[in-house]
């Protein structure tokens, strides 16, 4: 049984082959006659959309070749893709069709946009924007329809056992080998194996079939009207309306969106409103294509434009002449909660007044003002709610929950702040929780503790509140203070006010509002040799003496001469005036730089010069590391020490060394080292001791003394002889001798020093220390 079958087979495969050649040779001939032929509009098979690849990447003759041949054979052309007009005329590569142009604007576009100053889109119309390729491989419905161009594959096996696919003729018939030919179209896909079974039962018994279909036939339809791209297009047999408007491009700017119309033979077949398949894909009134259906789009309908407090704002079409606001606002997503029912703006076109034709109504979202309608040109505004709250006080600034609170008839500054504890900001938590949840490094500072003892929590005004109450006659805010203190802690009738709704009540802190002193928590540092040194939290008004009694005393091996009194607003005063100076000389070493260096043409001076400023930047970038201290001279009796009653103020730090048993000596000597003390030596000999140097200024010498007093030579022979001054005064134990060099006045260092007028100002004005005379000097 299969070698008859495939004999007959084979034959009728070298018969097709054979009538292929002839007509394949047909179809060049023809096809070389039409390249010079403008390709007719209703031939257009949407050229510029997506076809198959192999298609696509071939080349033109080659390509045209095929379909002239396959037109010949009677095979369809699945592609969706049109034949050219000119064989020269390459085809596109792309894989991808072509995005569709933008939407040309509408004259009530513009009239919007000068009308309210925006530029709305059209509705719905940005769902054709991108790019659509038809899918080809869907399954096919069981309702489907056989017609002359579908491919039918058939299996048999049992008694027969073959594989065959075959295309449906024009006549709508198949030919089974051995069995004859069988009529399929307009048979529903459901009910062809039943109707293959019956044919093939015939012939052969003991046999199973099954059919499924291959490639399908095309159909050709046509857009017409509003469309954006109207003509003539190649669809597969399984599309419908909708995505024949998507392969199409849907309607132009111009056409509508609510009254597509489907048309066969002459009758209108279905009404698709893309709004019902947008706002909840109803798909109701679209139907399967048929070859030869008119798609009509009609010019678009009324239009509405809606703006203001909504999510999509837009020009709308209308369904009817009228709609009502309700229906409107559906399309835009509904009525909105932040959206104002009270008033709605609409603006109207009223074409019987020629003079003025526009006019102004106000309409309301009440269920009156939602049932009353708009039509064709009206702008219908839409106002945001008030963000004025009913019943609201609101409580802000160092506090612990800034935030609006419900308001209550009678409501007073207690209950909205019913205890102190409503004060503490919830950083100051955060903080606490932070000084014992990570390791600290062991080498902290008492510094850094103090610091963090300040930070811990931002201080209240008790003093002082206020509150912020807008009067509505005369529009403008009224101001009333109040004691906070009294307000919450004693229930104090003439501070713990009544609030009315959308007061403002404002709690300060200190930094924003400072208080005096006294009224502050301050804190003081006291360190060295006293009995209980310490972080202590001080009172208003409190002294040094004070300070060092509630520390404990002295100890017994204390140095009151020597003690160190540092105060952190001296301290910034210092390092301003330093930082100043500083500045002041980085000028002038790059003005002197520029004009030096402009004018020098001896290259062996001008080497000596880049030297010489080359040290100047040296000295400049020393200057710049320097750090004022903030010490404040005590200017104490080294033989009867009492210490000053100096008022304390907070970050004060207050160092109290141990009796020292050395003078130091350092400078323009040939021994800078610290020689001990011994009790009625003077200055003279200890420079005795030290050797002086050839290039020592002993004129200039400063002694530095443990009282953070300095004593400049020059100063003191004006008042002295010659030969006295202070070479012949006695040191004090921790007492500092400090030879200058002799300037060269040409060097920056010189012109620093003359700048600062002389060395004891430099001390006192910069407070920069003994210490950093010795990193200046090197």
């Amino acid at each position: 049984m299969k070698r008859p079958f495939l004999l007959f087979q084979n034959n009728m495969y070298m018969r097709g082959f054979s009538l292929s050649l002839v007509r394949l040779t047909a179809c060049l001939a023809l096809g070389l006659s039409l390249s010079a032929q403008a390709q007719s509009p209703v031939s257009m098979l949407t050229a510029d959309k997506a076809g198959g690849a192999a298609a696509q990447t071939a080349t033109e003759p080659n390509l045209q070749t095929l379909r002239n041949a396959q037109s010949a054979l009677g095979v369809p052309n699945t592609s969706n893709k049109a034949l050219p007009a000119q064989l020269a005329q390459p085809l596109p590569t792309a894989a991808l069709p072509a995005p569709l142009a933008p939407l040309e604007p509408i004259q009530f576009q513009a009239f919007v946009k000068d009308t309210t100053g925006q530029s709305l889109p059209l509705y719905g119309y940005k769902l054709f924007g991108n790019n659509f390729s038809p899918v080809t491989d869907l399954p096919v419905p069981a309702n489907y329809v056989l017609g002359p161009g579908d491919e039918v594959s058939i299996q048999v096996w049992g008694a027969i056992d073959q594989s065959v696919t075959l295309t449906v003729d024009r006549n709508g018939q198949i030919t089974l080998p051995k069995v004859g030919p069988l009529t399929v179209a307009g048979t529903r896909f459901d009910a062809l194996e039943p109707l293959l079974r019956k044919h093939v039962g015939r012939v052969f018994n003991n046999f199973s079939l099954s059919a499924t279909l291959g490639r399908l036939r095309s159909i050709q339809v046509f857009v017409v009207g509003q469309a954006r791209q109207p003509g003539a297009y190649t669809v597969s047999s399984l599309s419908n309306l909708i995505s024949a408007l998507f392969e199409s491009g849907g309607p132009a700017a111009t056409g509508s969106m609510r009254n597509i119309q489907l048309v066969r033979a002459g009758k209108t077949v279905t009404t698709l409103d893309l709004y019902k398949f947008l706002h909840q894909g109803d798909t109701s009134n679209d139907t399967h294509l048929l070859p030869g259906d008119v798609i009509v789009i009609p010019p678009a309908g009324p239009r509405v434009a809606l703006l203001g407090a909504l999510d999509a704002p837009a020009i709308y079409e209308l369904a009817s002449p009228q709609e009502t606001i309700a229906q409107l606002l559906t399309y835009s997503g509904g009525q909105q909660v932040l959206t104002s029912a009270n008033k709605v703006l609409l603006e109207r076109i009223n074409p019987s007044q020629a003079k003025a034709p526009r006019m102004v109504e106000e309409r309301s979202l009440s269920a009156t003002g939602l049932q009353s309608t708009v039509r064709d040109g009206d702008v219908l505004t839409l106002f945001k709610i008030s963000p004025e709250f009913a019943n609201a006080v609101t409580l802000r600034g160092n506090v612990a929950e800034p935030l609006r609170y419900a308001f209550k008839p009678g409501m007073k500054v207690s209950d909205l702040i019913p205890e102190v504890g409503a004060l503490i900001q919830p950083d100051y938590f955060t903080r606490k929780n932070i000084m014992v949840q990570f390791e600290r490094d062991k080498t902290q500072s008492s510094d850094s503790v103090v610091a963090e003892t300040k930070t811990l929590i931002d201080e209240i005004n008790w003093d002082y509140a206020a509150i912020h109450r807008l009067d509505k006659q005369a529009l403008r805010t009224v101001l009333i203070p109040f004691n906070l203190g009294l307000a919450v802690k004693n229930l104090d009738p003439a501070h713990n006010l009544v609030l009315q709704p959308g007061d403002v009540v404002t709690v300060f802190g200190v930094k924003e509002l400072p208080v005096p002193l006294e009224k502050l928590s301050q804190f003081v540092r006291i360190s060295g040799e006293v009995m209980v040194p310490g972080i202590y939290q001080i009172q208003g008004g409190e002294t040094l003496p004070q300070i060092i009694q509630r520390a404990g005393g002295l100890s017994r091996h204390a140095f009151a001469y020597g003690t160190v009194f540092s105060r952190e607003s001296t301290r910034l005063q210092q390092q301003e005036n330093l930082n100043k100076s500083v500045r002041q000389l980085e000028t002038e070493i790059n003005a002197q730089s520029a004009s030096t260096l402009q004018n020098v043409t001896d290259t062996e001076k001008g080497s000596a010069l880049q030297a010489q400023l080359a040290g100047q930047k040296i000295l400049l970038a020393r200057l710049q590391t320097l750090k004022a201290s903030g010490r404040i001279a005590l200017e104490l009796d080294a033989q009867n020490t009492v210490l000053p009653n100096i008022t304390l103020e907070n970050d004060d730090q207050i160092s109290i060394p141990h009796r020292p048993s050395f003078v130091g000596v350092f400078g323009e000597v040939f021994t800078e080292t610290s020689f001990i003390h011994k009790p009625g030596n003077t200055v003279s000999q200890y420079l005795d001791k030290a050797g002086i140097t050839r290039d020592a200024d002993v004129d200039n010498l400063l002694v530095v003394h443990a009282d953070g007093t300095v004593e400049s030579h020059a100063r003191a022979q004006s008042f002295f002889s010659l030969n006295s001054g202070l070479l012949g005064k006695q040191l004090n134990p921790g007492d500092t001798v400090f030879v200058p060099a002799v300037i060269d006045r040409r060097t920056a260092y010189s012109k620093f020093i003359e700048g600062a007028k002389d060395w004891t100002t430099i001390l006192y004005q910069f407070g920069i220390g003994v210490a950093a005379l010795k990193t200046l000097r090197n």
